[in-house]
């Protein structure tokens, strides 16, 4: 039986930092039917060099599309029966591609594949300080509060017996997802520009919450996703390395990492947010959860003013973007098949 081939699509900008050690682990993985595309959003640093020291397949796009509507644009310029989306900050495990075909192989049901993410520090690695280390854990996929507070499983947390067994998750997070390619096609909704194709991702979102909105669309069109533990990588995360966020206190904690994030990625994570939410939660369960909700969105909106006042100039995108918005949600709840009792019973 000939084993499927698995297409890793990178979408990089001015990854220099990161490259060798994300493609140095590509090539070192034991699953050997792999194909390689590196797609360059007008870097301007020796991206493209390190790309072709490791002669893997490099397109250089004129504009920088964003990474997952890059992601989206390589689609039809691959083949594989499975797609790796790779971040430039993960490095993969040796077997991650082989764990996560293994799985998808023996249930044909599921639709992607969630790895085990731990913690690590391109700067100290570089420095020499530290190696990898399967101990802090950055992600084991997407849960939701019924707050609707996004939350990355394990976050911050040592490695222990809650995440060393397989299991169906609300959806993957967006480091390195694994998809099996029919289930993402399938996951297109119209787009609104006549005789143009399916829309994967949002055209609007461009830097954040892209990942969130494509796997809530999953989970509501039936298609599962899945925790595997033994698909190891490792993820140098931008925003922060400690224990998971919680409203106000675990902000404040957060507070100089956040203010070292750009303004208009800080305004975009709010605003998509809501735009998710909009585009895919059922009235009826958000009338269920209104008192969390409410509450939520009350500190938020307090701590922005008082510490990010910045960031509140996002309602004005928020509010000029609604129509296209419930114009969008129309499209998705036309073909969920997953009821608003069992999309309930995700929210923790």
């Amino acid at each position: 039986m000939t084993e499927p081939l698995v297409t890793i699509q990178i979408v990089v900008r001015n990854g220099e930092r990161y490259l060798r050690h994300c493609l140095a682990a590509v090539r070192a993985q034991t699953y050997p039917h792999v194909d390689v595309v590196v797609l360059d959003n007008v870097s301007t640093d020796t991206t493209c060099d390190i790309v072709r020291e490791f002669g893997y397949r490099l397109i250089e796009h004129s504009t920088n599309l964003g990474m997952w509507p890059g992601q989206e644009w390589l689609l039809p310029q691959t083949s594989g029966e499975y797609i790796l989306a790779l971040s430039v900050d993960v490095i993969l495990h040796p077997q991650f591609i082989e764990e996560a075909v293994r799985a998808c192989e023996a249930d044909h049901g599921i639709a992607a594949v969630q790895g085990k993410f731990f913690q690590y520090s391109i700067a100290d690695l570089e420095a020499g300080r530290t190696s990898l280390s399967q101990a802090i854990i950055d992600t084991c996929g997407f849960a939701l509060t019924r707050a609707r507070r996004v939350v990355n499983i394990g976050h911050g947390t040592p490695d222990d017996a809650a995440h060393q067994e397989a299991q169906d998750i609300f959806g993957v997070e967006g480091a390195a997802p694994f998809f099996r390619r029919t289930a993402l096609e399938q996951c297109r909704i119209p787009a609104e520009q006549p005789n143009a194709p399916g829309m994967l991702i949002d055209p609007d979102y461009f830097w954040y919450g892209d990942d969130l909105d494509l796997a809530w669309r999953m989970t509501l069109f039936g298609h599962r996703q899945r925790f595997i533990p033994s698909a190891i990588a490792w993820h140098d995360r931008s925003t922060t390395k400690g224990s998971a966020a919680t409203p106000v206190i675990g902000q404040l904690r957060r507070l100089s990492v956040r203010r070292a994030i750009p303004v208009r990625k800080r305004q975009l994570d709010w605003a998509n947010v809501r735009f998710t939410i909009i585009k895919n939660d059922y009235i009826i369960n958000i009338l269920r959860d209104a008192i969390p909700i409410m509450l939520r969105e009350l500190s938020v909106q307090g701590y922005m003013l008082f510490f990010e006042p910045r960031v509140l100039a996002a309602w004005v995108r928020l509010i000029c973007l609604l129509p296209r918005m419930i114009r969008r949600r129309r499209s998705v709840l036309k073909r969920a098949v997953v009821s608003p009792g069992v999309m309930h019973r995700w929210y923790l």
